[in-house]
């Protein structure tokens, strides 16, 4: 503790993670603190109120308003910064009131009220460390990409059939996820599997939060299984792989028309009267960086041309993403939100039934429950490994 002492007073500092509790300071018989907690603190809460005053008045200046761009831009600051702003203002009336009692029980005389403030100081010192540990939390810097859609691939990848079966059966188990969730997934494209499931499929999928859920399935995701195909009863290892994409918004990719070929040709699968008569699938090329969109599942060409263009935009901008993400995982040990498409991230034994989730040594015995769409613990236990990385990151 850093302080001085003053007759009869004594003026203390408490820093979070001392050893010495604010409790036990309470119990200097006759002393007085103005508590001063987590100076750190209070001094990056009080920067992140003057930005959410200065944005505040941002969003009402007329030049903001007309600017569509940056008023998008500054409101979603705005609802980030409004969860934080609102534990500060707890968190401070808390140290507040903690002094005010404190100062009350120095002059009061009452037994009466001596105890009633001595009872009320308690649940407000029991009040703060859980406080703290919210704020530490909220403000760790998040990734700005959390709160878009997303765009989900999932392919096969080795073991030929089986692994397209097993890529059909991660579509299912994420389609059941997202119905729990009540977000919307579309398909843009696939290709199914010449026995079952899928050789690719590309999806978009809609909702609160999807891009900072869905992140921690990027990677492989490998099964281990008696196959369909296999005759003598052996396990075989097959694996597909899982890219989530951040959607990007309209006006985070601006896109030439020049720099844009559009070919149309008929969809083909399943589709109706409409397969394979209509040209109603389109395929995007980016022709500077070469990528290619392709989207058949709607019936109208404009709505697919409308997907493909989103996707197009999705690509271009996680171009620059990955950079992003790169550096990221030369920091992280957990390997969490890397957009390593190449990493081994997760398996699901069938003989055992359990799933292991590699980056955090992971092991679960619940193997039907998780491909039934049970997957939102396995995806917290992540997010909590992320954020103590995170956390140690930011030296809260």
């Amino acid at each position: 503790m850093n302080g001085r002492e003053t007759s009869p007073t004594v003026y203390g500092y408490i820093i979070y993670g001392h050893e010495q509790t604010i409790q036990q300071l309470c119990n200097f018989a006759g002393s007085k603190f103005i508590v001063m907690a987590n100076n750190i603190i209070l001094d990056k809460l009080q920067g992140v109120k003057e930005r959410f005053v200065e944005v505040e008045r941002l969003l009402a200046q007329p030049e903001v308003l007309s600017d569509m761009d940056k008023y998008i831009k500054l409101n979603k600051e705005f609802k980030e910064l409004s969860p934080v702003v609102d534990a500060y203002e707890k968190y401070r009336n808390v140290l507040l009131n903690i002094d005010s009692t404190k100062q009350l029980l120095s002059t009061e005389k009452d037994e009466e009220m001596r105890e009633m403030a001595k009872m009320e100081l308690d649940q407000l010192v029991e009040s703060v460390p859980d406080m703290e540990e919210e704020i530490r939390f909220l403000l760790i810097p998040k990734d700005p990409e959390d709160e878009k859609d997303a765009i989900l691939e999932i392919r096969a990848g080795t073991g030929g059939d089986e692994a397209s079966i097993f890529a059909g059966d991660l579509v299912r188990m994420y389609t059941k996820y997202f119905e729990e969730k009540g977000w919307k997934a579309e398909i843009n494209s696939y290709t199914e599997g010449t026995v079952g499931g899928y050789k690719e499929i590309v999806m978009s999928v809609t909702g609160e939060g999807v891009y900072g859920t869905l992140k921690y399935e990027s990677g492989v995701h490998r099964v281990q299984r008696v196959p369909q195909t296999e005759t003598q009863g052996r396990v075989h290892t097959s694996a597909a792989s899982v890219v989530v994409l951040p959607e990007a918004g309209e006006f985070d990719v601006e896109i030439k028309n020049e720099d844009i070929r559009k070919d149309t040709y008929c969809s083909s699968g399943p589709g109706g009267q409409s397969v394979n008569t209509t040209y109603s699938a389109i395929r995007l090329t980016h022709i500077p960086t070469g990528i290619i969109v392709t989207c058949q599942d709607e019936k109208s060409q404009i709505k697919n041309y409308d997907k493909a263009l989103r996707e197009m935009r999705t690509r271009l901008y996680n171009l620059e993403y990955q950079k992003y993400l790169d550096s990221t995982s030369a920091k992280r040990k957990t390997m969490v939100s890397t957009g390593d498409r190449s990493a081994k991230i997760r398996t699901y034994n069938y003989p055992q039934g359990r799933m292991t989730d590699h980056r955090i040594n992971l092991t679960m015995y619940n193997l039907p429950s998780i491909l039934d769409g049970n997957i939102q613990e396995v995806i917290d236990k992540l997010q909590m490994a992320e954020n103590a990385e995170r956390l140690k990151e930011s030296n809260i």
